[in-house]
């Protein structure tokens, strides 16, 4: 026979089963940093890790010939707080096929380390705000490798407008280096998201990836178009193209990830 403290904890237990898996039910679906250029002001939350992944084909036409990068570009996100978020970030096994020179070659990418902090939650006609701060370390493959350390700061402002149509904007600015000198570039990016359907959205972007002086690389500026599909709150998928729209960016690139909450 039951007793009557035992028939109260069973009640008790049912009800904070009830809770948790309410809780879990209510729970924001996960806000991801890609496939666009411009990062989410979003943070995965305390005691969260995410992984966003994927692949990217770029592709460059000079002259007759054309080159083509692969990546594999990969972010982990880190929950500190709820306000704050560690981040590694690399593209990961990178390989380019040089028809012009007949080369092919192989290797892995940099990786950046990085932190992101939520510091405005928005409403109304203010946006949702984050900060981040990465640095990126000459860590890869010799062919792929940077010079030295190369901090930057962006900040994103999210808006939220009718329809549940978003505005994100993100300027930014990385203090970079080459094999002459250190020297300072810009970012400025601008993206719009668009529900089309249940959990499919598509968004159109102009990102400056790279605003600098020529002699510094020059401006790398694209318009690009993609869509993310969550399959549940905690993973989604999606995909993306992009147009150079300037001489010294490659023409297109084309690229699918998948992302992931844990």
């Amino acid at each position: 026979m039951r007793t009557a403290k035992t028939v109260s904890t069973a009640f008790l237990a049912g009800i904070g089963i009830g809770f948790s898996l309410n809780a879990i039910a209510d729970e924001e679906p996960l806000a991801t940093d890609r496939p666009d250029f411009v990062e989410s002001s979003n943070v995965v939350g305390k005691g969260r890790y995410q992984i966003e992944t994927g692949v990217s084909l770029e592709r460059d036409t000079i002259g007759d010939g054309s080159v083509r990068t692969f990546t594999t570009p990969t972010l982990v996100r880190i929950g500190v707080s709820d306000v704050l978020e560690l981040r590694v970030e690399t593209d990961g096994y990178t390989r380019v096929n040089d028809n012009v020179t007949d080369e092919k070659t192989t290797g892995v990418s940099d990786i950046a380390l990085g932190a992101k902090w939520h510091f405005a939650d928005g409403g109304g006609h203010a946006p949702a705000m984050a900060m981040l701060v990465h640095v990126d370390v000459d860590s890869g493959s010799e062919e792929f490798r940077g010079d030295g350390l190369r901090p930057s700061l962006r900040v994103v402002a999210e808006w939220e407008l009718p329809h549940d149509i978003s505005l994100g904007v993100m300027p930014g600015v990385v203090f970079d280096k080459n094999e002459e000198h250190r020297f300072v570039s810009g970012i400025f990016a601008v993206t719009m998201g668009v529900p089309i359907a249940n959990n499919l959205r598509m968004f159109g972007e102009v990102s400056g990836q790279t605003i600098a002086h020529t002699e510094d690389g020059g401006c790398i500026i694209t318009a690009d178009l993609g869509a993310t599909y969550l399959i549940n709150n905690d993973v989604q998928i999606d995909t993306a193209v992009s147009r150079g729209i300037n001489d010294n960016t490659p023409e297109w690139s084309v690229g699918a990830g998948f992302s992931v909450r844990f």
